[in-house]
């Protein structure tokens, strides 16, 4: 059994939590429920929980001051975190970048069993936690243009500077990563959901297996149907319908 705690401020959303887990995870235990920071902060020190489900609103604060306040006392977390929030935008985007798992309220049942199938998956590679040190440095900050990025492979997850980052390459539900300094990462992934968080970053799709920093470019040659050389020597293609927003991108360059 996979010990776990529930922090949520609305009594109904955590006897939901517990019918769901029931029905959908019944390796799930549930040690423990608290429903305020204080409460969490005690529940966590009293049960020592392999999961957290966190919410983030909560009555005297936020399940973030919860884990500040853990990791200052014991030096590190110890738990695997599951955020359950409403839809806002900027605490995804926050998620997203720390490679950390959350579930969107109200809970699909769906979204629970992927999310299961990923705690265990972290339980059984004994993940390291720094991921939520960035998550936490992020939100402090309150900025929406992160400099860091949590990337998960199968033996664990990785932290690097965004601006280190060369280009990232499709392998049908994966992408790879090719980083300074660093051999390449495969992320299980698609290489839209990059798109989507790296195109605030000087970040662009020129084609649909590839997604390049412009700070690497090197190249744009318009012969052989036209391709660009990349800061690690890579020759890649360039889509026809890409080369007019890839010619006027370098000319603001």
């Amino acid at each position: 059994m996979t010990t776990a705690l529930l922090i949520d401020d609305d009594k109904h959303l955590r006897e939901g939590m517990k019918s769901l887990l029931e029905r959908h995870a019944p390796e799930i235990l549930i040690v423990g429920e608290a429903e305020s920071v204080k409460t969490g902060i005690e529940a966590i020190e009293k049960h020592n929980p392999q999961v957290v489900f966190l919410d983030i609103h909560l009555t005297d604060g936020t399940g973030f001051d919860i884990l500040e306040q853990v990791a200052k006392t014991n030096g590190k977390l110890t738990s695997h975190i599951v955020f359950i929030t409403a839809h806002e935008q900027y605490a995804l985007k926050a998620f997203k970048f720390s490679a950390l798992d959350f579930l969107l309220k109200p809970v699909d049942p769906e979204d629970l069993k992927k999310s299961i199938a990923k705690i265990k998956e972290a339980l059984e590679k004994n993940t390291s936690f720094e991921h939520i040190d960035l998550l936490l440095e992020n939100i402090r900050k309150k900025v929406d243009h992160f400099k860091r990025i949590a990337l998960s492979t199968t033996d664990g997850i990785h932290l690097f500077e965004i601006n280190d980052i060369i280009r990232c390459e499709s392998h049908d539900n994966y992408t790879q990563f090719f980083i300074k300094n660093h051999k390449p990462l495969l992320i299980s992934k698609t290489l839209k959901e990059y798109e989507e968080l790296l195109s605030e970053h000087g970040f662009e799709r020129i084609h649909q297996s590839h997604l390049i920093n412009l700070s690497y470019l090197k190249s744009y040659i318009k012969t052989d149907g036209g391709y660009v050389i990349m800061g690690d020597n890579a020759k890649l293609p360039i889509a026809q319908r890409k080369k007019e927003r890839l010619q006027e991108l370098i000319k603001s360059l």
